[in-house]
């Protein structure tokens, strides 16, 4: 007798194991592409990109941030935020400056166009949230479900 535990895989039936409406990554990515594409006509009015929206929301949130603790945040390393952040800047969103404590540290601090633009963002998240036809309870059972998962994911991460 087989003493380890069933696991989900072991309740499926072997031919339903690589259906594609049977993955939980497909159905992960399939919404993150949906999303997007809500996003898109919503952040081009305010001339962000999604990644460049997710940035902002971070410093509107906390501004003057080092872009280690940004990248944390947004689960995003250097190579891939420090590029977007040039653009920002070149935007005039964002202002890019060497500590003064650590001159290997890059603080990045909003500009007053990017404090402003806060202002005009406030309308995303409510088309969003009309685009869903979800209510806010959905919503955030939901968001807290995904933050959890993410979480167990990165957990199993450490463990290889």
């Amino acid at each position: 007798m087989n003493s380890r535990a069933a696991s989900p895989a072991d309740q499926l039936d072997p031919a339903a194991l690589l259906k594609l409406d049977n993955q939980l990554c497909f159905a992960l990515y399939s919404t993150s592409l949906a999303m997007t594409k809500v996003y898109k006509p919503l952040l081009a009015r305010l001339g962000l990109t999604y990644p460049q929206y997710l940035v902002m929301l971070v410093l509107w949130e906390q501004d003057g941030l080092t872009v280690s603790a940004l990248g944390e945040r947004l689960f995003l390393d250097s190579g891939t935020l420090t590029p977007l952040l040039k653009r920002l800047e070149a935007q005039g969103m964002l202002l890019r400056a060497r500590s003064a404590e650590d001159e290997r540290q890059v603080i990045v601090s909003l500009s007053e166009t990017g404090r402003a633009l806060r202002e005009e963002a406030l309308a995303v998240p409510q088309a969003v949230l009309c685009a869903t036809a979800c209510t806010i309870p959905e919503l955030q059972t939901m968001t807290a479900e995904l933050q959890l998962l993410r979480r167990k994911l990165g957990e199993a991460l450490l463990k290889t």
